[in-house]
């Protein structure tokens, strides 16, 4: 079984390649990247504190977006030539025929075309890097990095003097050939230019170095599994057209689905945000014990009238997804008394004590029954006064449709926000469960699919 679903892939794989449309994509994907660099010179900030500033904020969106979708296009491609093909002119049948169960051919198949597609978003990744360090032409009188144009070029011109040599002297396949000459080699000018400056003189490597640039290439890496699955499952019913409509489909929808259907998965109303939290009297500073006293300090006035007594809820997401604790219980006594708080009926939660900076719109929260949280309030939560309410098909309806905009961090590089890694080990378990769920569908939909 290993060996023919290794058969299977490996076959698959070097099909996958030797498609012409696989070579022009990756050729304009390049191109694209180059012609970025002039397209983008509209200034979008002057600040200094992200790894790209200025126009090139707006490089990188583009050229993170070139990326997404040729790599997409590609996933629609080589899936419907290496499947929806294969059935429709009769040829999956000398497989099938074979003893070779379905779920093998079909997770074969996923696993080849997944390489291949992966294989073109690097190349495509490391033209997005050199177009990086190239940065934005802005003026004719822009200076131009060399480095850059030299081994770029380099690279791809001898990827395909390779190409063309290999087909005329032995009846190589040009694209597969060249692409495989071009991986390596652009990897190989890519590292030559981090070491070398734009002025021809030896500098650090870590001096272009973009780390959070590379961490949201290496998410836009992880997307690809599951759009690939998307387009297999797609074509073993479908033509190559409506497998390339459906994936268009559903790479909308996973861009979308946040604004479709997250907003109303989760549901509740924000008073605020928070500006600043100081602990008054909290000595392990968990604000999980009854009587801890912190001060909020809004950053604006509540948008519904509160008071003393009244419950606060607080969490990250102004929809209250996430939100820290909603179990709270009605809070009748005195916050002001610790008899109230730390008695052995008092009711868990946090309620507010003091108003009285309500001018500043501060307030002073106490915690009643000791209430354990997973955390204190931190500046820019959200508070509430009410729990978050959920919809349940909205919520399901979420969960299930891939959400492209977890692997999309244009936003959070631009804006300076540092993309940990504990998150690109949680988009890989997402991508892992979506590409399970995804490639179980394919295999029910291909197991009574007529094949003769």
């Amino acid at each position: 079984m290993h060996r023919q679903l290794l058969a299977i892939a490996l076959n698959t794989f070097l099909e996958s390649v030797r498609q012409p449309i696989y070579f022009v994509l990756l050729m304009a994907g390049g191109l694209m990247q180059a012609m970025n660099t002039l397209l983008s010179a509209y200034s979008m900030s002057y600040d200094k504190s992200a790894e790209v500033t200025g126009d090139n904020k707006l490089l990188l969106d583009m050229g993170l977006a070139t990326v997404f979708v040729i790599a997409s296009l590609l996933a629609a491609f080589v899936a419907t030539a290496v499947l929806s093909r294969e059935i429709q002119d009769k040829t999956v049948l000398t497989v099938i025929s074979k003893p070779v169960c379905r779920p093998i051919f079909i997770l074969g198949k996923y696993i080849g075309t997944t390489a291949a597609v992966l294989l073109a978003t690097v190349i495509l990744l490391i033209f997005l890097q050199f177009a990086i360090r190239h940065q934005v032409m802005t003026t004719a009188r822009d200076k131009i990095d060399a480095p850059v144009i030299v081994f770029s070029l380099s690279a791809v011109l001898l990827a395909i003097g390779i190409g063309v040599w290999g087909n005329f002297f032995y009846g190589w396949v040009f694209s597969s050939v060249a692409t495989y000459a071009m991986a390596p080699l652009l990897v190989f000018a890519w590292l030559l230019t981090m070491l070398i400056g734009d002025d021809w003189r030896l500098q650090n490597y870590l001096t272009d170095w973009k780390p959070q640039v590379v961490l949201a290439g290496v998410c836009i890496l992880l997307a690809m599994p599951v759009l690939t699955a998307i387009a297999l499952a797609a074509s073993t019913r479908l033509g190559q057209v409506m497998t390339i409509v459906i994936c268009a489909a559903f790479f909308l929808l996973g861009l979308l689905s946040n604004h479709l259907l997250g907003r109303n998965a989760f549901s509740n109303h924000p008073l605020a945000g928070i500006r600043e939290v100081v602990a008054l009297e909290d000595p392990d500073g968990d604000f999980s014990d009854a009587g801890d006293l912190w001060r909020l300090t809004l950053d604006q006035p509540p948008k519904r009238s509160i008071g003393v007594g009244d419950r606060l809820y607080f969490g990250p997401s102004p929809n209250g997804l996430g939100i820290i604790d909603s179990s709270m219980d009605p809070f009748t006594g005195d916050p002001s008394k610790q008899t109230d708080l730390d008695s052995s009926d008092a009711p868990k939660a946090i309620v507010i004590q003091s108003d009285e900076n309500r001018a500043l719109d501060q307030f002073v929260l106490v915690n009643s029954g000791s209430l354990e949280l997973r955390r204190p309030p931190e500046p820019g939560d959200f508070v509430f006064l009410e729990p978050t309410h959920t919809n349940i098909p909205a919520m399901v309806a979420w969960g299930v449709t891939p959400n492209l905009q977890f692997f999309w961090l244009v936003d959070a590089v631009t804006q300076a926000h540092t993309i940990p890694a504990r998150y690109v080990g949680l988009m890989s378990l997402y991508s892992l469960a979506q590409v399970t769920g995804i490639l179980a569908l394919a295999v029910i939909l291909f197991q009574k699919r007529d094949v003769g």
